[in-house]
């Protein structure tokens, strides 16, 4: 069930407002029992041969939590049981998502001929699992405890979060499933959420749906075998750069305003990373909760920027390949996350030579404007391997890219029947809202300040929110196919 479709906006999400709100507030047991309920529900509508997993990796999870806080944060006895409880939810990942992967690459490796492994891969494990994992080290490390089961299986299955993330953490989202005026309906809130998710649904609809044909059509075609001209690959290249970022923080603003009608806030995972000036910033605003989870999880354990220089870029490395492999099972992936470990290690070597060189350099508007240039280029040569099916695919992509052809006739998008000046449009008006358009996180804040202040202009809001949104859903309903999220695969 897609947050895009008609079932869920017109069926499932009122039916989830209505009786959340109808139910007393003081009972909040029975508030957070109705949406572990209905989030149980929105996952089995999905993969319901996968809802006994989810449940038993709930179980399995909480269990291991009450071990560790009958032990005490910092224990040698809660060490194992974290270790344990760790170790199980890594195997299970490793089972259904890189079982087939290894597989292969063994065979490859030995030049064996081993039939190859296909197990399908449970939505959003990847999110569930890791938010499981910072749940355990959070109760080993600082004494976080969850007594409630209700409380805690929404926390893992909340499901505006519960596929794509964000990645939470116990202490966000706890005091807000306690808290009494949670349950209280809030139209300032619900009218400020409709328009942060109608802003989403926007990005995901019209922005990344819109593009997403001239991405999808040429690096399909050279997956086959066609030659790209330069064109056609830069085209694919920048299409897909705008496509993904409109695709996951669009999913990520509409999981900010569905919580925001519920009183709930989630964390924000996008802050217009494609204005970053250098690798490091881009990080911090490009999908924040996995880099955080990523820092303290591994980063840091690994031992950080504590042990000198090289070892730091060391563990940038590793991190980075790591966080790679977390998107996907194939080597590709693991090339992409390389690429950003080497961009991180070189960014922060080149920085540390110019704050004690010329620490007026950074100041310049011109090193800021060749920053954020080497930033972006950076990032679209890395996005190749993301995309790419293959390295055959990939190095013929970006051969495509730096060995120019002159004369050539677009081929694969004129037999796709795409025409090449509506997707140079596409591409100049996609960059001009990410590089100097409004932040939608600062907008969303916009909408909810005035939605709770002005009465008048709430109900202005409220049906203007309404009607657009509606409208965005039945354009989607009209076409051939609905697309999924991309990181519904990760």
């Amino acid at each position: 069930m897609l947050f895009t479709s008609a079932a869920f906006a017109f069926l499932y999400l009122p039916v989830v407002v209505g009786v959340y709100f109808l139910l007393p507030a003081k009972c909040r047991r029975w508030g957070a029992a109705w949406l572990f309920a209905a989030s149980v529900f929105f996952y089995g509508y999905w993969m319901p041969e996968y809802v006994v997993l989810l449940l038993g990796s709930i179980v399995w999870n909480y269990w291991v939590g009450l071990r560790i806080a009958t032990h005490g944060a910092g224990t040698a006895g809660g060490k194992t049981w974290l270790i344990t409880g760790v170790t199980v939810n890594l195997a299970l990942l490793a089972y259904y998502k890189y079982a087939g992967f290894l597989v292969a690459s063994m065979a490859a490796l030995l030049g064996a001929d081993w039939p190859p492994v296909h197990i399908e891969l449970p939505i959003g494990i990847s999110f569930f699992t890791f938010t499981q994992i910072a749940f355990l080290a959070d109760a080993y490390q600082k004494g976080t405890r969850e007594y409630a089961f209700s409380h805690y299986g929404l926390f893992v299955t909340y499901f505006p979060h519960l596929v794509a993330g964000p990645v939470l953490h116990h202490a966000q989202m706890m005091p807000q499933f306690r808290d009494t005026s949670t349950h209280r309906f809030n139209s300032g809130n619900f009218v400020g959420g409709l328009i942060i998710f109608m802003i989403g649904l926007f990005k995901k609809v019209v922005l990344a749906d819109g593009i997403a044909p001239y991405a999808d059509e040429v690096f399909n075609a050279v997956q086959q075998g066609a030659t790209p001209d330069t064109l056609e690959a830069w085209m694919a290249a920048l299409a897909y750069t705008f496509q993904l970022y409109f695709d996951f923080s669009g999913y990520s603003d509409m999981a900010i305003g569905l919580s925001w009608m519920l009183n709930i806030r989630l964390p924000f995972n996008f802050d217009s990373p494609y204005k970053a000036r250098s690798i490091s910033e881009f990080w911090r605003r490009w999908h924040i909760s996995l880099s955080n989870f990523l820092r303290d999880y591994l980063y840091i354990p690994l031992g950080g920027n504590r042990k000198g220089p090289s070892r730091r870029y060391v563990n940038l490395f590793i991190t980075m390949l790591l966080g790679g492999l977390w998107h996907g099972a194939a080597w590709t992936f693991v090339v992409w996350g390389g690429l950003h470990g080497l961009y991180l290690a070189i960014n922060h070597a080149f920085s540390a030579i110019v704050q004690r060189r010329a620490p007026r350099l950074s100041s310049l508007p011109a090193y800021r404007l060749l920053g954020w240039g080497l930033t972006f280029l950076s990032v679209v040569i890395a996005w190749v391997f993301f995309r790419a099916e293959s390295f055959a695919a990939a190095f013929a992509m970006l051969r495509a890219m730096y060995a120019p052809t002159h004369g050539g006739d677009h081929g694969i998008l004129w037999n796709s029947g795409l025409d090449v000046a509506r997707g140079l449009s596409w591409c100049a008006s996609l960059s001009l809202i990410a590089f100097v358009g409004p932040n939608s996180n600062r907008l969303g804040e916009l909408a909810l300040n005035v939605t709770r202040q002005h009465g008048n202009a709430r109900s202005i809001l409220a049906g203007s929110a309404f009607i657009l949104a509606c409208l965005l859903v039945l354009l989607n309903e009209t076409r051939d196919a609905m697309s999924a999220f991309i990181y519904f695969n990760f």
